[in-house]
């Protein structure tokens, strides 16, 4: 930096040590200086608008969606009889589902507890768009939307991440992490399109990683879906599936 010389600002500057409550309680971390600045850890930052905490909870992340996509409800909910149901649709899906959707791949695995903080955003966007009352079962008015629910948005984005992986559609970062199943020995899944699920120690990191969750919800797929030839029928038949599979099960 003093080469080029460029000063650090510390007001934008976020130091954020990520690792297990067992490796933070064991190490004592380091204080970083810069120049003269001394660059204290955060207990969360942002990096490309999601917030990361330092256990990799995401917990931060989610509650500063719900909270983002409350307000915006309310004040769509207070203009709810000026609108038509199409113009309703609209402004959720630029305002609030946007939002869910955004970067939603980082949250497969994290607690049932945080998927029902979002699912409750998406339920609430549907009672304004359908006019139903809280006492009223959502289900039937999800299906009406053909919404599909949190859990089932988050392995979508995953899916087709895969998908585009496997096609060469992704960065090589990311495609180098997807190593296809080759058994040992002539067995009748070897031309199905399957991947090599690897093992872990954690199910709280290990288990959430792309390199693992990826080839594991892709070969639960039918193999119809997995030999698609074009992300658009992929995406529509990925949908259905797991439409069916949330509300007609």
């Amino acid at each position: 930096m003093v080469v080029n010389n460029l000063k650090l600002n510390a007001d934008k500057t976020e130091l954020l040590l990520i690792a297990s409550p067992y490796w933070r309680a064991r190490v004592e971390w380091p204080m970083f200086h810069v120049g003269t600045t001394q660059v204290v850890s955060s207990p969360s930052a942002r990096n490309l608008g999601v917030k990361f905490d330092s256990y990799m909870s995401m917990h931060d992340q989610v509650n500063s969606v719900c909270s983002s996509a409350f307000f915006h409800l309310r004040n769509i909910s207070a203009i709810r009889k000026c609108l038509d149901k199409e113009s309703t649709v609209t402004l959720v899906h630029a305002l609030v589902t946007a939002r869910l959707d955004t970067c939603n791949s980082l949250l497969y695995g994290v607690p049932v507890l945080m998927l029902k903080k979002l699912q409750r955003v998406q339920n609430f966007a549907a009672r304004i768009i359908c006019g139903i009352r809280k006492t009223e079962h959502i289900t039937p008015s999800l299906k009406s939307l053909h919404w599909l629910p949190i859990d089932k948005r988050i392995q979508f984005k995953i899916l087709l991440i895969v998908f585009k992986c496997l096609n060469g559609q992704s960065p090589n970062y990311l495609a180098e992490l997807l190593l296809p199943y080759a058994p040992k020995r002539e067995l009748r899944s070897r031309g199905h399109h399957l991947l090599t699920v690897p093992r872990t120690n954690l199910k709280s990191y290990g288990d959430r990683a792309f390199s693992r969750a990826g080839p594991k919800l892709w070969n639960a797929l039918p193999d119809g879906i997995r030999s698609c030839q074009s992300v658009e029928a992929f995406k529509s038949k990925l949908k259905h599936h797991l439409f069916v599979k949330t509300y007609e099960n």
